[in-house]
């Protein structure tokens, strides 16, 4: 099994790490317009970094009124070896912290492989509601109480 290190970045910025994961993408397509290098991310950003530095995922965390938009992002490279569902946990870790309700993803028309991502999603316990968004109550193990 892979090791990985789960890094917050804090501010948030556009650099070429995050490029190469979306290898190619448009940065817009997952509604973060077209940055240049260096400017700021709204959000919550970790990076992913394998046992060799590498970076090989992202996960963002967008919480809003209770519930949490997510976006996992996994370099070409990197998928299909459990990375994605190590950010899917963290994401769920993380969102269990803030006391968050639900996590949601909608995966954005033009997104060059919708029915994967999709039944990744809904694998991992998503479900579409009528609105277009896959969503998940978050775990309430994961929901710690504040005192």
């Amino acid at each position: 099994m892979d090791t990985w290190d789960w890094i917050p970045e804090t501010p948030a910025t556009w650099d070429d790490r995050k490029g190469r994961v979306l290898d190619g993408l448009d940065p817009a397509l997952f509604g973060l317009g077209r940055p240049g290098d260096g400017d700021p991310l709204g959000d919550e950003w970790w990076r992913v970094e394998d046992a060799d530095g590498a970076t090989v995922a992202y996960g963002r965390l967008d919480g809003s009124w209770g519930d949490a938009e997510i976006l996992v992002l996994v370099a070409p490279a990197a998928r299909h070896s459990g990375v994605g569902s190590f950010v899917l946990e963290r994401l769920e870790a993380e969102a269990g912290r803030r006391r968050l309700n639900y996590l949601y993803n909608v995966v954005p028309h033009g997104h060059p492989d919708p029915e994967p991502v999709t039944a990744w999603l809904t694998a991992r316990g998503f479900a579409r509601n009528d609105v277009g968004e896959l969503r998940k109550q978050v775990p309430a193990a994961l929901v710690q109480n504040q005192g």
